[in-house]
Order: C-alpha cells, then sequence, then structure tokens
C-alpha cells in the first residue's frame, strides 16, 4: 500500500489544461451548429420539397422527412459524443490515463465525421437524388437551399466545422507530447530513510519509544518493561536483634 504522504504531488502541466480549453471550445461549437440546424430546419424542408416538387420521384414527402430526419439525427450524435470529450476533459486534468486514451479514440472519430462534413459543405454539395433517377439534381437542392436559408448559415457553419476539426486535432496532439506522458504516468512513492529510534512495523518497541505508554513512577506501572512484584514482608533476622536482647548480653550500665 502506498503511503499517500510519501507520493510526491503532480502537478499538470500546462499542454493538459489547453488540451481540455479546447476540447471545451469543440463541444461549444457542437452546441451552436446544432442550434442553427434546428433553428433552420422549416425553411430546410421547405426548400426539399421545392426541389422535389417537381420530380417524378415516389413518396417524396417521406424522401424529404428522411433527409431532414438524418441532419437532425448527425447533430445530436456530434453533440452527445461531443460532451463525452467534454466529460473526459475533466478526468485528463486529475491525470487519468484511460481518459487520455478514451479521449482518442472518440476524438479520433469525431475527426473522420467532422472534417467528412466540412469537406462535404465546402464543396458546396448535397446529397440528394441524381436527375438520371427522376429527382433534383445536387445542384438543384444546394440553389434551392442557398434561396431559402439566411446569407449567413453556410459560411458560420464551414467557420464552426473549422473550427472545432482544428481544436480537436490540436488537443489530441497536446496529449500525446512527453511533458503529458509524464503526467498521465503512476506516480511511485518517495522513499525516505528510516527514523533514528524508530521501529519498523511488526516489531516490538522498548520503553520510551513511540507507541509505548512511558513509565508514571506509580505502583504496577514498570519502567524497563519487566513485570513488576510486590516487596517481601518485612521479617526480623537473627543479626537484626538488639544487642540488650541478645541471650547472654551484658546489659549496659545505668550509673
Amino acid at each position: 500500500m502506498v503511503d499517500s504522504q510519501n507520493t510526491p504531488a503532480r502537478q499538470r502541466p500546462s499542454i493538459v489544461s489547453i488540451s481540455s480549453y479546447l476540447l471545451y471550445l469543440f463541444l461549444a461549437c457542437q452546441v451552436i451548429s446544432l442550434i442553427i440546424t434546428l433553428s433552420t430546419i422549416g425553411k430546410t424542408r421547405d426548400a426539399l420539397r421545392d426541389a422535389y416538387a417537381g420530380s417524378t420521384v415516389e413518396n417524396a414527402d417521406q424522401v424529404v422527412d428522411v433527409f431532414v430526419a438524418f441532419g437532425v439525427g448527425a447533430g445530436v450524435v456530434l453533440l452527445l459524443l461531443a460532451i463525452v470529450l467534454g466529460v473526459l476533459a475533466l478526468f485528463n486534468n486529475q491525470g487519468r490515463n484511460g481518459a487520455r486514451i478514451t479521449t482518442w479514440i472518440v476524438g479520433g472519430i469525431m475527426v473522420c465525421c467532422v472534417g467528412g462534413g466540412l469537406v462535404s459543405n465546402a464543396a458546396g454539395g448535397f446529397a440528394g437524388g441524381q436527375a438520371s433517377g427522376g429527382g433534383p439534381s445536387s445542384d438543384e437542392i444546394q440553389r434551392r437551399l442557398e434561396e431559402a436559408l439566411p446569407s449567413w448559415v453556410t459560411p458560420v457553419s464551414l467557420l464552426l466545422n473549422a473550427v472545432s476539426l482544428i481544436a480537436l486535432i490540436v488537443a489530441l496532439i497536446l496529449l500525446a507530447l512527453p511533458k503529458a506522458n509524464e503526467f498521465f504516468r503512476k506516480p511511485t512513492a518517495a522513499w525516505e530513510p528510516p527514523t533514528p529510534g524508530a521501529s519498523y512495523p511488526g516489531q516490538p518497541q522498548g520503553s520510551g519509544q513511540p507507541g509505548y505508554p512511558q513509565s508514571t513512577g506509580e505502583p504496577g506501572y514498570p519502567s524497563s518493561g519487566e513485570p513488576s512484584y510486590p516487596p517481601p514482608p518485612a521479617t526480623n533476622r537473627p543479626d537484626d536483634t538488639p544487642p540488650a536482647d541478645r541471650p547472654g548480653s551484658t546489659p549496659p550500665s545505668t550509673s
């Protein structure tokens, strides 16, 4: 068992703190992105319905609902994973190596998701039906969305995706630096030389050492660790008899 008093206190390096702040920034970006998605969901649905109105696709309304539900569901999943990263950032600040490993796993998945979404949005494409299949082309859908949505939605969404992606990548890299490795390494107890006069656990201690009661000078308390016995009763030995009382002795003169 490691003595907590002998274990050196670990000081969190600044790179670990910065990594946690970047994970919090990533979480904030995902919250804002989901708010934008939910606030414009009505206009997005109307734009998709207008795009599919002149097509020959059967059950166009259901197709539009699937696209809308997929977009909202993807935003919710990204937000949940971002919340997981925010919680892991708290454990990373405590030096838990398991949390750091989990951060790399979840963060790698998020890099792929956010990076793919950023490339798709930057290309200006939309995963709609193809014109050859009777549905509107992706260019037509994108044009309808740009007309229906406010002009600031697309640039703000691109900016949030770019900031969140960069913050996440830098946070994962900071957790892999050598200083972070030293912080997440399991601490070892510091060895201290024994104090003179102290005994090791399991060994008897003599009088005057810590852990044993000191002598009080009262009856029943030994001063040297040995049992005490009551003194024998006093008896008059032959040699202790006064000379005047001994047989054959001459009493002293009183003149």
